[in-house]
């Protein structure tokens, strides 16, 4: 789906639904698209092609287009290199564009060396919806590169290039027929970082957000390692994300602190079931009239009901826009579905797993003050003094039958909630609740990057 927004965004359709179903049946969102890009005698051409044989895409350069008889202005782009003269950005461009076209590129993939060496050149292909997926920097040292680039040699038959001190060929043949490339001096070569060092700034700007610098000064199966593993991980995306987080477990569980602590730091809408009722009937709406009967008479609330309320609360301004955490609904998997099927489906669900004998320890030794509100436990937070212990009083929804009666209900439906949402995320809830906070917020805020298939 954002492959596709993307897209639509990019090329703007006249018809944006035939666009939609041919971009589609392309079947290419996940093939690899990449940009190789470095200084001189930076290894470009070595770490290009092992990345291509690694995964199997097509390898791409800006000298390789003038010698493509397919693409329709080689020929102009041949005239301007054979009369060294530089080759208009429009015409580069064009050329890329083409080929990235045929088919070998759009369903295995490619491997671009050398190209954009201008904020220019990016920018128009950003125009024109040509856009990498990951653009690996090399980078070393200017002394490095020189002593580099002096060692190259070319063989004039295959236009191989081999070194004298990485790379020099096993054929005695071959290497008896090798010669200097034009271009290398150190002169030349001083020149040419010059001119890189002062386009590659505008170039990292342009593509911050999918961009890795790696090493280039030490061995180049070091170098393919790190780029192989930052090529075969998804970037982080810079679309928005609005967290929508589903809290569920026993009675006990801490759903409620987990929720407050979530919407305290990342501002999240703390929606609470039960006292999002509580407060329909306090203020005496129209449905809050509809779910006092209920109150008075102890029946749950009807989930239609309870569902109206949940809808108007999770569509406000804060909810919307900031997101949301839930806890308190749904209870079973007709409740589940009646969420779903209103459109509100969390994008993370945690269930906060307690036995039943640490809910019962938790829940009926707590009692509250009537005097000034607070809320003791006789073994986790003891009332301060005698007299504040003979006042307090539990409430009678921590009766220990009522309370066994909700974790049996709970227990018989949480094998169906854990088929429906078979995504969720289990965690350990008899331990220290900020321990539990942190593990929920690393799946909040560092989601594991998915691999490419």
């Amino acid at each position: 789906m954002q492959s596709l927004m993307e897209a639509l965004l990019m090329h703007q359709p006249d018809d944006a639904v035939t666009f939609m179903i041919n971009h589609l049946k392309l079947d290419n969102d996940e093939v690899p698209r990449i940009f190789v890009l470095g200084p001189p005698a930076s290894g470009k051409t070595t770490l290009a092609k092992s990345l291509c044989t690694q995964l199997s895409t097509a390898y791409l350069t800006p000298l390789q287009l003038l010698f493509e008889p397919a693409l329709r202005r080689s020929k102009e782009a041949w005239h301007y290199h054979q009369r060294h003269e530089k080759v208009p950005d429009e015409l580069w461009v064009a050329l890329l564009q083409d080929r990235l076209s045929d088919v070998d590129c759009v369903k295995m993939g490619w491997v671009l060396e050398g190209f954009p060496e201008t904020r220019e050149q990016a920018t128009m292909l950003q125009k024109l919806g040509i856009a990498p997926r990951h653009v690996v920097v090399l980078q070393a040292p200017d002394t490095v590169l020189i002593e580099r680039n002096l060692g190259k040699r070319l063989d004039p038959l295959t236009k191989e290039v081999y070194h004298t001190t990485f790379k020099w060929p096993d054929n005695p043949t071959v290497a008896v027929r090798l010669v200097v490339p034009e271009g290398i001096s150190e002169q030349a070569t001083a020149k040419r970082l010059l001119e890189y060092h002062r386009n590659v700034p505008g170039i990292m700007t342009t593509y911050q957000e999918s961009l890795r610098s790696i090493n280039a000064d030490q061995p180049s199966v070091d170098v393919l390692a790190q780029a192989l593993s930052f090529v075969q991980s998804w970037c982080h995306s810079a679309a928005p994300f609005t967290p929508r987080v589903l809290l569920l477990g026993p009675p006990g569980s801490g759903k409620s602190l987990q929720a407050a602590l979530l919407a305290q730091k990342y501002r999240l809408a703390d929606v609470c079931c039960g006292q999002l009722l509580k407060e329909a009937v306090a203020e005496k709406t129209r449905l809050g009239a509809l779910i006092q009967p209920f109150f008075e008479s102890g029946r749950p609330v009807g989930d239609r009901l309870v569902l109206h309320i949940l809808k108007e609360r999770l569509s406000r301004m804060d909810s919307t826009t900031s997101g949301w955490v839930l806890h308190g609904f749904p209870r079973d998997l007709d409740q589940a579905e009646l969420l779903a099927s209103a459109g509100f489906i969390p994008n993370r669900v945690f269930f906060l797993s307690l036995p039943a004998e640490v809910t019962m320890e938790r829940i009926c030794h707590r009692a509250t003050d009537p005097c000034s509100g607070n809320r003791y436990h006789s073994t986790y937070k003891p009332a301060p003094t005698e007299g504040v212990r003979q006042r307090l009083r539990r409430n009678p929804k921590d009766d220990p039958e009522r309370l066994e009666q909700q974790v049996e209900a709970y227990n018989r439906h949480v094998p169906d909630l854990e088929e429906f949402y078979e995504d969720a995320i289990y965690l350990n809830a008899d331990q220290d609740p900020y321990t539990i906070f942190e593990y929920i917020e690393s799946f909040l805020v560092h989601p594991l990057p998915t691999p490419l298939p």
